[in-house]
């Protein structure tokens, strides 16, 4: 398949490119690349991380749509959405299911259109239909390339929102249980708080604790949550437990749809969406599919460049205008089966990554670790005498493959079967609640806008001289943070009312004023404080070669395709000059300085690749 050109737009190039450079590692992702451990604790975290709380945003819909959703509909749009990005998703880092705003969407929609006569699923089927156009003209015109300009700025307002979402939604489904006793209400707010400490105690041991010999410290970080899930399932059944009633997760039938032989709903898992639906409410449909489309367009790439952050050593490149594409397919699907349409989630894409990253222990401080990155802990000795205590953890290299994406759908398939949705039926509803609190605090540790605030209230002459932030102006630094708050506020009020179904105009809204940042802060403020979000590999599947964020060279990347866009030999070119530029592994040398090498030659590569194509085109 070769690109087309019309009016200076290239079509097809970004997803051409972006399945020529991420062929070549298809078969790998699933042989070679998939043998590592890793992906066994990464399957089951991923399970449980991905189910829960999509039943909690199903116990929304279920309530807000009378009944039109629910726990099967939830769970086939998660197996839909892992199953077909891990067989042919361009990035299967990315975890895929029902978020919280895809909720909000439904119901805000059930809530405007149903009052006025309009079939539901049939309306909805028709939004998904047209947004699934929308997905394949942005995609095939290159307009995917727009994301270079998605900065920490906007990623870190998004991960705010979402995690403030996952504390409030744990606080909601707490509320419900007191609607048959006060009693069972705080019996389940106990056991909530039980889960977040046990969880949040297994995450500070796990990652960054002395305690304990390294391979135990590791499997608690990887199945502390999934085993406190499972001990706290069967806690309310201990002594004087067993004589209180316990609200648990709502089940239904095995595979059958909840609104199943009704009248909104009377063909099973096809939606006729043809009948009984007027030829305006067809056209009603478009501006909903618009912010349908918005809503993913940033939801989905946000996702998919958090989980591919510059944090993570990859060695695999993106694919953004594929991964759009192919979104835009689940999309249609989703609505032709009436179910809620999936995309990226966050925290669950970053947190993917991160367990299937290749960690080693590192002494902090130590004569080695300033002269010598090489410098190392193995089999439990310490190679260097320097006396200092503190250690730090290093990621050296990420297990990127297609298994665990793909195993822990099949595991979400498998408990739709009657024996497994009976065990899920037995989860106490204040565990979810306490999961949500675990993940929420989790994606809040490590948010831009909490760690900028966390620097204005500590005590600075406890702030080491090395923090980058000392270098930004107090100004520049409150007004940042205030710009962050601010939008942060407005996404969130917008979703508590009738109006939350335009709230992705507000996610494009503060996407579009990260432009106007350079000229209100220094560019070397900017630098500090809204960085990339990922890496220039990573970015080259829409930049071409740029760093992500803003560009400053406009000849070198289009978000039309009308300009110089990335393609394949240049790709190739830049592998090339990394390794010419690695240095030569010897036998002292390990994974990390492999992957810290390979990493700075691509930087170098890519940079010193397009600096000579541009003097040869030029001497042309």
């Amino acid at each position: 398949m070769k690109s087309v050109s019309l009016f200076g737009i290239h079509f097809f190039r970004g997803m051409v490119n972006d399945v020529r450079q991420r062929l070549p590692y298809y078969v790998p992702d699933w042989t070679t690349d998939a043998l590592n451990y890793r992906i066994v604790p990464a399957t089951i975290y991923m399970y449980f991380a991905n189910i829960l709380p999509a039943i909690a945003f199903a116990l929304d819909m279920f309530s807000k749509t009378h009944n039109s959703y629910g726990v099967n509909e939830i769970l086939l749009a998660s197996v839909l959405g892992s199953l077909l990005f891990a067989v042919f998703g361009g990035q299967p880092l990315c975890i895929v299911g029902v978020t919280g705003p895809i909720s909000v969407f439904n119901y805000t929609v059930y809530e405007i259109m149903v009052p006025r006569g309009t079939p539901y699923f049939q309306f909805m089927c028709w939004i998904c239909l047209w947004s699934m156009v929308m997905h394949f003209i942005i995609a095939i015109t290159n307009a995917v390339n727009g994301l270079r300009y998605v900065t920490r700025f906007s990623c870190d307002i998004f991960g705010f929102y979402v995690a403030f979402i996952y504390l409030q939604k744990g606080i909601q489904v707490l509320t419900r249980q007191f609607e048959r006793s006060d009693s069972e209400g705080f019996i389940s707010i106990m056991i909530a708080l039980l889960v977040l400490i046990f969880g949040y105690l297994c995450h500070i041991i796990g990652n960054n604790s002395p305690l304990f010999w390294r391979p135990i410290r590791r499997f608690i970080a990887d199945y502390g949550t999934p085993l406190i899930v499972v001990f706290f399932t069967g806690f309310i059944h201990i002594g004087k437990l067993r004589n209180y009633d316990i609200q648990r997760l709502p089940i239904g039938a095995t595979f059958v749809p909840t609104a199943g032989s009704t009248a909104s709903r009377p063909h099973g898992w096809f939606i006729h969406f043809w009948h009984d639906i007027s030829v305006g409410d067809v056209f009603l449909a478009i501006p909903f599919a618009l912010l349908l489309t918005i809503l993913f367009y940033f939801d989905h790439n946000v996702s998919s460049l958090v989980c591919q952050g510059r944090e993570f050593p990859l060695k695999k490149p993106a694919a953004f205008h594929w991964d759009f594409f192919l979104l835009g397919i689940c999309t249609g699907i989703a609505g032709i089966l009436g179910i809620p349409a999936p995309n990226g989630l966050i925290p669950q894409a970053p947190f993917h990554t991160i367990s299937l990253c290749v960690v080693k222990d590192r002494r902090v401080g130590s004569a080695a670790d300033d002269d010598d990155d090489s410098h190392r802990i193995e089999d439990g000795i310490d190679d260097d005498d320097s006396g200092s205590d503190k250690f730090e953890s290093v990621v050296v290299k990420v297990i990127e493959q297609r298994v665990s994406n793909f195993a822990h759908g099949l595991m979400i398939l498998g408990t739709m079967s009657r024996p497994l949705l009976v065990v899920l039926g037995l989860v106490p509803q204040a565990v979810l609640a306490g999961l949500f609190w675990i993940m929420g605090l989790g994606a809040l540790q490590s948010n831009g806008v909490i760690q900028k605030l966390y620097f204005i209230f500590k005590d600075r002459s406890l702030t080491p001289r090395s923090d980058p932030l000392r270098r930004v102006r107090k100004r520049s630094l409150y007004l940042f943070v205030a710009f962050e708050l601010i939008a942060f506020g407005a996404t969130f009020a917008i979703t508590q009312t009738i109006a939350a179904v335009g709230f992705p105009a507000i996610l494009l809204g503060f996407a579009a004023f990260a432009i106007l940042l350079p000229r209100i802060f220094e560019q070397s403020e900017l630098e500090i404080l809204d960085s990339a979000t990922a890496s220039e590999f990573t970015m080259q599947s829409v930049t071409g070669g740029g760093g992500g964020g803003r560009p400053s060279d406009s000849s070198n990347s289009s978000s039309g395709g009308g300009s110089r866009e990335c393609d394949i030999d240049d790709y190739a070119d830049v592998r090339r000059q990394s390794e010419k530029d690695a240095p030569v592994r010897n036998d002292r040398s390990t994974d990390a300085e492999l992957s810290l090498s390979v990493a700075d030659a691509i930087e170098r590569g890519k940079r010193s690749t397009i600096a000579r194509r541009r003097k040869s085109r030029s001497d042309g």
